[in-house]
């Protein structure tokens, strides 16, 4: 069952703490009754309402379903070109990021070579070949 809270005499914190649950619920019912079942407010955007009867509450939403649909069916091929593009950028991208990962690690390799070809088994710092740089000691 439903509990009566009365707000005023709630506190800040209290006040912003049921302001967060109020935003959680998605909907609200609350039950009524219609006085007028031939005349209703349609909802025709940036906040106007028009009365109307039923039957032309109908008619309008027939139109402008209608309206969406066709809308869509014109929009459907661009938006289908658009992530085939999207689709092939991102393959593009893939190969480039395998190409440069791969260019890496031979890049690296060389590097080794050429560093193990200059000093052997010994590093420039005199003892194995790994290094802790943090304690200064060598491995």
């Amino acid at each position: 069952m439903a509990q009566s809270i009365n707000i005023t005499e709630l506190n800040l914190l209290q006040l912003e703490m049921l302001k967060n649950q109020l935003d959680q619920e998605a909907e609200m019912y609350v039950p009524g009754k219609l006085h007028d079942v031939e005349h209703v407010l349609i909802d025709v955007g940036t906040g106007y309402y028009v009365e109307k009867t039923a039957e032309d509450a109908k008619d309008f939403f027939k139109r402008k379903i209608d309206f969406l649909t066709k809308q869509t069916e014109k929009i459907q091929p661009a938006l289908q070109e658009k992530h085939t593009m999207k689709q092939a950028v991102m393959e593009m991208m893939s190969q480039k990021i395998q190409q440069l990962t791969a260019l890496g690690a031979a890049q690296a390799t060389a590097k080794a070579r050429e560093f193990l070809q200059k000093w052997g088994r010994r590093t420039p710092f005199g003892c194995g070949f790994l290094v802790l740089e943090r304690e200064g000691s060598c491995v």
